[in-house]
């Protein structure tokens, strides 16, 4: 796929991120990288193209949790339970989807983006938060290799995979610490409401 859409340059890594998404993974941050490396003078293009590739592919797992997603889940949890994690999702729905997506590999994205749909987030919402999260994502990525060459990208690639329970459990906590922060906000400018941290539980902290 890289040999047959790289002559097409930033519409070719925009054509990966979107596979990538939506279909067959690939290691689309190893082959933004290796666009860089290429074409230093266009890296924000290249880093702009593959977030937009991977925000419209996307959509997939999205409409499919808008279509049959909420079914899904009354099988596994009852209606009461559903209702809890559809109200904490909403008070903070851009962060909760743009954060899954600015952490690498292997972060299970598919499962935020599939919940959005579930959780009827806004499209609109949701494909910004797709697009910003990504394109930070693949910036860093780019940043890094200009800085410091490719050397020290996969330096830092195989230490996140060698330490892959720490990636998760710190990305989970920021999830958690930022929605906590958020809602506090919410709360905040209601008068006589106080934000209810009590009714979090361990059962939402995802493995």
């Amino acid at each position: 796929m890289l040999a047959a859409l790289k002559p097409f340059g930033a519409w070719g890594i925009g054509g990966l991120a979107l596979i990538d998404s939506a279909a067959i993974p690939v290691p689309i941050d190893a082959m933004v990288i290796d666009y860089v490396i290429h074409d230093h003078a266009r890296f924000v293009l290249y880093c702009f193209m593959a977030a937009l590739g991977s925000a419209v592919g996307s959509l997939l797992p999205f409409y499919l949790g808008r279509a049959g997603g909420e079914l899904f889940l009354l099988k596994r949890i009852n209606r009461k339970r559903y209702e809890q994690l559809r109200d904490r999702f909403e008070r903070q729905e851009f962060l909760a989807i743009m954060v899954p997506a600015m952490m690498p590999p292997p972060m299970p994205v598919k499962l935020f983006e599939f919940a959005a749909g579930v959780f009827e987030m806004r499209t609109i919402s949701f494909f910004g938060a797709i697009l910003l999260g990504k394109f930070i994502r693949f910036m860093i990525w780019a940043i890094i290799t200009l800085l410091y060459g490719p050397t020290i990208v996969t330096t830092v690639a195989a230490a996140l995979r060698n330490h892959l329970n720490y990636v998760l459990a710190f990305a989970t906590a920021l999830i958690l610490l930022i929605g906590i922060w958020v809602a506090r906000k919410v709360f905040d400018r209601r008068k006589g409401e106080t934000l209810p941290v009590e009714d979090i539980s361990a059962d939402d902290i995802p493995e």
